[in-house]
């Protein structure tokens, strides 16, 4: 049986196919979200564009026919602007019709009232979705690009081997297991059995269907040390030329953006492999935000990319205390980027560049659609290496959660990819005080 899908403002916005991924159903978009996008259409972000690309959308499906009537699509649905048959408001007096939110409800139950077949109010606002269930509507949230967080591909493995395959993994230089099913560039922790001090760490390489040891250039890259599995295992993937996207998810002071520095470092500046290291991230405020902010482009961006600079200067400062220096490390890294082999700008500039030749770092990327991830990801060029870290507990964007980000989006989606590894941190190693808090707290 065909049904009736009314589709909020936010739906749209978040997914322009939105509107034909419902089948062969009919899709109902309320008048009333017609009006909201155009209150979006002006903004500058993916949200702004969003609501163009609807606006379009619909525009182009007038030549089929009125809008109010339906329009077939190929899927064998419908859709059509919903123009409600009465301005009487069919809902309690406490929901006040003047919101959008309560006109987009008035519309599933009109819908309701004079249909046999069934009404489904579809929103990523939860408690539209609450107030309709209480009024007897069904509703869901948009979930065709969700994955749930808890079921995320973790990249890591623990495996019990005996100590004759750990010996025959180390003497061979790999280790084949017959019956072994894992994902490209997975790794693995392999202990020995009744021993399990005696381990070692390994990589699936899928294109020989074996276990390969790490390649790690000795035991610091630019004076980071690796301090466990999980982070030895993340810093060979972002080691690794032959690996174009790499993807690091962890609670905070796990050592994601730490590692993935360092790392492009030392493929920039030491190996010359790329010829910039380019540290993006997303503008989203922790808290209320602060408003204007005065000053040029830099001065303007320095409170967002703050904590950027705070891992550069530890990585610098690092170094010096290695040396015997103390002094110099803010002059060291904006030496580089005078040079213009370090550079940091938001993600804001980024549509319609072409990246070619660069190790690009895509910080906090949990803040970021699915739509947003495609668009960077394809904004790569030749020998360009892009890593993207981040925490899918820790979202400030309001559009998505923890299981429809770009973040766990690109991770269930490149897993079996050869070009492509992942690694979740679990375990904190910024402090003592740090570590408990990301567990109570």
């Amino acid at each position: 049986m065909k049904k009736y899908f009314v589709l909020d403002t936010n739906v749209l916005l978040h997914d322009v196919g939105s509107l034909f991924a419902f089948e062969d159903n009919n899709v109902i978009i309320p008048i009333v979200a017609i009006e909201e996008l155009d209150t979006f259409k002006k903004d500058l972000n993916e949200i702004g564009r969003n609501a163009r690309q609807v606006s379009r959308v619909l525009d182009a499906l007038r030549k089929k026919g009125p809008l109010y009537e339906g329009i077939e699509i190929k899927n064998g649905g419908t859709i059509r602007v919903f123009i409600p048959t009465s301005k009487t408001n069919n809902l309690p007096p406490e929901l006040l019709f003047n919101k959008a939110d309560n006109q987009i409800l008035s519309v599933a139950m009109e819908l309701k009232e004079s249909s046999r077949e069934p009404v489904v109010l579809v929103t990523k606002d939860t408690n539209l979705r609450i107030k309709a269930d209480v009024l007897g509507i069904m509703a869901r949230d948009y979930e065709t690009d969700k994955i749930e967080v808890s079921e995320l591909y973790g990249g890591v493995t623990t495996l019990t081997i005996s100590k004759e395959e750990i010996d025959s993994f180390y003497k061979d230089g790999g280790l084949k297991l017959e019956g072994l099913e894992a994902c490209a560039n997975e790794g693995f922790i392999l202990a020995e059995e009744g021993a399990e001090k005696h381990s070692a760490l390994a990589r699936y390489c899928a294109k020989e269907k074996r276990l390969l040891p790490l390649q790690l250039p000795g035991d610091n890259v630019w004076s980071i040390y690796p301090r466990n599995a999980e982070q030895r295992l993340a810093m060979d993937l972002l080691l690794d030329d032959s690996l174009k996207l790499v993807s690091l998810a962890g609670k905070a002071g796990t050592g994601k953006t730490l590692l993935a520095l360092a790392a492009g470092l030392q493929k920039t500046v030491d190996e010359q492999v790329y010829i910039r290291l380019l540290v993006s991230r997303p503008i989203f405020p922790l808290g209320k935000d602060l408003g204007f902010l005065p000053g040029d482009i830099k001065e303007k961006l320095a409170p967002w990319m703050q904590p950027i600079f705070d891992n550069l200067e530890l990585i610098f400062g690092t170094q010096e205390k290695h040396k015997g220096r103390r002094e110099g490390k803010r002059q060291r890294y904006k030496e580089l980027m005078g040079e213009g082999t370090l550079e940091i700008e938001p993600l804001t500039y980024i549509r319609g560049r072409s990246i070619p030749n660069q190790y690009l770092i895509v910080d906090e990327a949990q803040n970021l659609t699915p739509h947003e991830m495609k668009t960077i990801i394809t904004r790569a060029g030749d020998n360009t290496k892009i890593v993207i870290t981040g925490d899918p507990y820790q979202i400030d964007n309001p559009y998505i959660d923890s299981s429809s980000n770009g973040l766990t989006y690109v991770v269930e989606r490149f897993k079996n990819e050869e070009i492509a590894g992942h690694m979740t941190l679990t375990k904190g190693e910024r402090s003592k005080l740090a570590e408990i808090a990301a567990n109570l707290l």
